[in-house]
């Protein structure tokens, strides 16, 4: 497997685009997008947790019913979520982009992204959406339109080999706050030209966003409109793959290796994050106690904050843990702290060591810090990702919806 570029367009037939609709009043950059195969897709897709789902989610499930789709429209600045004539223009959203595109109105996902609560000016979607313009390397534009307070486009692809035949993978995703998926704002939209069926796809993409964007946290938000969706148009040609086996493996490698790129970027870019916490906690009992411990310091506020501010206040990260909902041995726990600029061990068997203040001062003003916990206790681990709680992600969220 090799890492390669393209985003969403390295898969061969897939095309991508965007325009500005002006769906809220203050956008500058554009805000409407479109990806399409030149074929039909089998198409996989998880979804958001909360009991609180945006209209589009249901839109795009019960086009899902039959495993395939050939498009997603989607935009940015409006959730379409607890709104006014939510369903009513989701389902515009979708008439609007099949006529564009000349297809089945069946055959169009829709995602939104934005405020909730407002109703979504369908009008200047219908108007606009005409202007965009699909090309084979259009991936940036996309992933670009649908950011809202991202501060850079996520994209990832790779290269993979399934029965001697070349296949692409590539993704785009936008998230930075109400980050804490349970499937955070977060949209994740993947090609791929590999042949595959609808059950093993699902079944891939369902174990990958559990090891992947469910092991990211910024801000503890499950949002309304948390969707990742997968299209692949088996125009690589390679022999189908209908059953978990070598070929399975590969294509799981793949679509992993670009859902933890893509959520690695999401917790980096977390609203007003100046660093990206990484921690791994390894020896545990279990792979679900290990991803509780890890994901509960990932998501403690005062970890966060302690990370801004390089303090190596390991106490926090054993009061994190205590919390969680997963047993273990407080005596036996090891926490160190390492960057670039070296590693550092600063609790062992639960109690304090004595460590060097300036290394570990130097070693959290690093822009990745990774947490290392060893319990001592099995042989599973996990890491999940998160960032630091800085000053701007008040004055962020404080007048996000003014």
């Amino acid at each position: 497997m090799n890492i390669i570029s393209g985003g969403l367009c390295a898969a061969k037939g897939f095309k991508a685009g965007s325009t500005l609709c002006g769906i809220k009043e203050s956008q500058t950059k554009e805000d409407l997008a479109i990806i399409l195969s030149d074929c039909p897709c089998t198409a996989a897709a998880t979804y958001t947790l909360n009991q609180v789902k945006a209209a589009p989610l249901y839109v795009t499930m019960e086009h899902l019913k039959d495993g395939t789709a050939r498009a997603i429209v989607v935009n940015s600045g409006n959730a379409n979520a607890c709104a006014p004539e939510g369903m009513e223009n989701a389902l515009r959203q979708a008439k609007a982009a099949a006529d564009f595109l000349g297809i089945d109105e069946n055959q169009v996902l829709v995602a939104s992204t934005g405020v909730i609560g407002q109703r979504l000016n369908i009008e200047c979607i219908e108007e606009n959406i005409g202007n965009i313009n699909l090309t084979y390397d259009g991936s940036e534009a996309a992933s670009i339109a649908i950011m809202t307070t991202d501060t850079h486009p996520k994209t990832a692809a790779v290269e993979f080999m399934i029965g001697g035949k070349i296949c692409r993978m590539g993704g785009i995703a936008k998230g930075s706050g109400m980050i804490h998926p349970n499937m955070g704002t977060m949209l994740s939209f993947i090609t791929t030209d590999c042949a595959i069926t609808q059950e093993m796809l699902q079944e891939a993409l369902s174990e990958s966003v559990k090891r992947s964007y469910n092991r990211v946290t910024v801000d503890g938000d499950t949002s309304t409109n948390d969707m990742c969706v997968v299209l692949a148009n088996g125009t690589a040609e390679n022999r189908i793959i209908e059953q978990k086996n070598e070929d399975y493996n590969a294509f799981y490698n793949a679509l992993h290796e670009v859902n933890i790129s893509l959520a690695r970027q999401i917790a980096a870019d977390g609203e007003g994050a100046t660093k990206l916490i990484t921690c791994i906690v390894r020896g545990a009992g279990s792979e679900e106690a290990a991803e509780a411990l890890a994901k509960s310091v990932c998501g403690s506020s005062l970890v966060k904050a302690a990370i801004f501010g390089a303090d190596a206040n390991w106490g926090r990260v054993l009061c994190a843990m205590g919390y969680a909902n997963a047993s273990f041995n407080p005596a036996s726990v090891r926490i160190s702290f390492s960057s670039g600029a070296g590693n550092l061990m600063v609790c062992d068997q639960g109690h304090g060591v004595d460590f060097d203040e300036a290394l570990a001062k130097k070693i959290l003003l690093e822009k990745e810090i990774t947490v290392e916990i060893d319990l001592w206790e099995g042989n599973s681990a996990a890491a999940c990702w998160g960032c630091d709680l800085t000053y701007d992600y008040v004055k962020i969220n404080g007048d996000y919806r003014t």
